[in-house]
């Protein structure tokens, strides 16, 4: 497993390591071990993280840099475009997809008071 990925797909979801180990009926220790490489999940425990986490053990363990299935995706992107985009956007550095995010912010924002006036 691939223990950067783990630690910032909890983030993402705004977890502490206290409430994912909650989650997966661990303790707080064992995911700061799965975090820092000192120890590796079983398979079963790997699972239950992804499931909690939304994302995909392949993702977890480094095999694909995409944090969110293809399936999910197609789900939630059936434009080819924002899937593209979506995929490009995965190798962004943090900053980079921060400034992707807040934009995205704006453009709602500014639908929305679109949408009010109309």
């Amino acid at each position: 497993m691939d223990p950067k990925r783990l630690r910032e797909r909890r983030k993402a979801k705004g977890l502490t390591q206290d409430q994912l180990a909650k989650k997966v009926n661990t303790k707080k220790t064992t995911i700061s071990n799965y975090e820092t490489g000192y120890s590796t999940p079983s398979n079963e425990m790997l699972s239950d993280l992804a499931d909690v986490l939304e994302t995909t053990t392949d993702f977890l363990l480094g095999r694909t840099k995409i944090p969110e299935s293809e399936h999910r995706l197609a789900e939630e992107f059936s434009d080819p475009d924002l899937q593209i985009a979506f995929r490009e956007a995965s190798d962004f550095s943090e900053e980079a997809k921060q400034q992707a995010i807040d934009f995205i912010k704006y453009l709602k924002e500014k639908e929305k008071k679109r949408n009010k006036t109309n």
